[in-house]
């Protein structure tokens, strides 16, 4: 089929579109092995999708599979597109017509259309990549065709079931594992040996996020500071992220956005889709609980219910959540793992902190006690479920680390989350463990609080109790004798804390070899 007609053929092969140069010090990756060879094979290949969340270097993959092919002389034509939208799509198919031989009178969509018939007709050895594509619908109309000698690449943020329709093979793209991290801030601090004193520190603090290890190795070489420096400033919760990272003019390898930005467009889109409005305040709660893992029942207790109503304006159904956390999956913010109950929903700690600091912060504290109260209200008298338990006491501990200032208040003390936390580990047999916690939440009642709040002085109890339950009985017994003259003091001698603090008291008098002492202190509190 003759489809330049008089015009001659241009000279091959023809690059159209601008690819990306490799990363500095650019990692090989297992997703590499994925990558199907364009139009070698004489068999049709595949659509091929990268799929992962922004930064993971799907780009670069892709670019590297195009340089490939360029380099070998593989193809005769090669396309990179910018389809962050529909009319840059049909723009970059026209100039690659006008590239090939079209007549350059032909108008955009005309073009783009004789393109795709060339694509599939021509004979000629073609490879398409189409990058960063947001919008499936952008695509409508628009796909590539199947040939034998061409091939597609695809990189997205998405991952919906469309995307493994009509011959489209979807590929997952990851992190660095750490041996890669290390290898890539390894190469990167080659020239500055001074500086690369805790290079798998900064690589697990970083989880391993490609962009986000490129971004942190420009600000320590900028700033002439050791990885263990770059650990601690990056460990202040009082600076946002974007302290930690290069100025938007010395990012590295061309990146067009800090790691702190590169989600807020997929936030932005998450958004719009249906329930509109939902996806950015449960990302804004999930930021605040544990990246490893959220239960499920966590984001659908009523309290979580009733503070999304609040925040949208209209009441909101367990169903209504189930379909935004679908949609941060889809757009790859969130993993949803529905067949994982206890830990249904993980997100990467840096899209947590990039959310949290795009956060108001009176949200963010209606949201950390949302979070808390759903906890609370989710767990079970007795854990009979011991990944659910674990869950749930990993999410108390990351919501207290990241936000405890709503948790802890002169008015009402401390949350009872705090408390529930403690005493159900005890509960499960790890008393030596439960001391050890609450030991630490005195301390942090002590310090925010006060000696004499009653939360402080009820912190001081279970400390005693469990570690009497550890088997220090006589050591509980002095600790609950010290404890009971403080709430003597404070509360008075009826107040009914007092009277059950005087019941532990002589408890662990028995247990620790004084039954008739005990017996005698229990007549005394039987008649007050």
């Amino acid at each position: 089929m003759n489809l330049f007609g008089d015009r001659p053929e241009p000279t091959w092969p023809v690059a159209v579109g601008r690819v990306p140069p490799l990363a500095d010090c650019w990692q090989p990756r297992p997703d590499q092995q994925a990558l199907l060879p364009a139009g070698e094979s004489g068999t049709v290949v595949l659509t091929q999708v990268l799929s992962g969340m922004g930064g993971v270097g799907k780009t670069q993959l892709a670019a590297d599979w195009a340089n490939g092919l360029w380099q070998r002389r593989s193809v005769d034509l090669l396309l990179w597109v910018d389809a962050g939208s529909r009319q840059s799509i049909v723009a970059a198919y026209a100039q690659a017509a006008v590239a090939v031989g079209i007549d350059s009178r032909m108008d955009g969509e005309q073009a783009a259309q004789w393109l795709l018939r060339w694509l599939a007709d021509s004979g000629r050895r073609w490879a398409v990549v189409l990058d960063d594509l947001t919008r499936l619908a952008d695509l409508t109309g628009w796909w590539p065709p199947a040939a034998e000698t061409g091939s597609v690449v695809v990189t997205t943020r998405r991952s919906d079931s469309a995307l493994r329709r009509d011959n489209r093979v979807l590929v997952q793209v990851g992190l660095f594992t750490p041996a890669q991290a290390h290898e890539y801030l390894t190469s990167k601090l080659t020239a500055h040996p001074g500086l690369n004193n805790d290079i798998d520190g900064v690589a697990a603090d970083l989880g391993y996020l490609p962009l986000a290890l490129a971004q942190a190795a420009a600000y320590i070489i900028d700033r002439e500071i050791t990885c263990g420096t770059y650990r601690s400033r990056l460990a202040d919760r009082r600076r946002s992220l974007e302290h930690f990272l290069p100025e938007p003019e010395s990012l590295p390898d061309e990146h067009r956005a800090t790691v702190a930005a590169t989600w807020s467009l997929s936030i932005e889109h998450a958004d719009t889709l249906r329930p509109a409005g939902l996806a950015r305040p449960v990302l804004r709660l999930a930021s605040l609980l544990d990246p490893n893992g959220i239960p499920a029942p966590v984001l659908t207790a009523a309290p979580v219910l009733d503070w999304l109503s609040t925040v949208a304006g209209a009441q909101v159904t367990a169903d209504d959540v189930y379909d935004a956390v679908r949609n941060l999956h889809l757009l790859n913010l969130a993993t949803h793992d529905p067949g994982n109950p206890a830990r249904s929903l993980r997100v990467h700690a840096l899209i947590q902190r990039a959310t949290r600091d795009q956060t108001p912060a009176g949200a963010r504290d209606s949201a950390t006690l949302a979070a808390a109260d759903a906890l609370q209200a989710v767990w079970p008298p007795i854990e009979t479920d011991p990944d659910l338990g674990q869950a749930l006491r990993a999410n108390t501990e990351h919501l207290h680390h990241t936000n405890p200032d709503p948790l802890w208040t002169p008015e009402h003390g401390g949350h009872v989350v705090l408390f529930t936390a403690g005493t159900r580990l005890g509960d499960t047999g790890q008393v030596n463990a439960a001391a050890d916690y609450y030991q630490r939440l005195h301390h942090t009642a002590h310090q925010r609080l006060g000696p004499d709040h009653p939360d402080t002085l009820a912190t001081r109890g279970n400390l005693a109790s469990w570690r009497g339950q550890a088997g220090d009985p006589a050591g509980a017994g002095a600790a609950y004798e010290q404890l009971l003259a403080d709430f003597l003091r404070v509360l008075g001698p009826d107040h009914r804390d007092t009277l059950a603090t005087r019941s532990e008291l002589a408890s662990w008098r028995g247990q620790a070899g004084d039954p008739a002492g005990a017996g005698a202190a229990y007549e005394q509190l039987l008649a007050d």
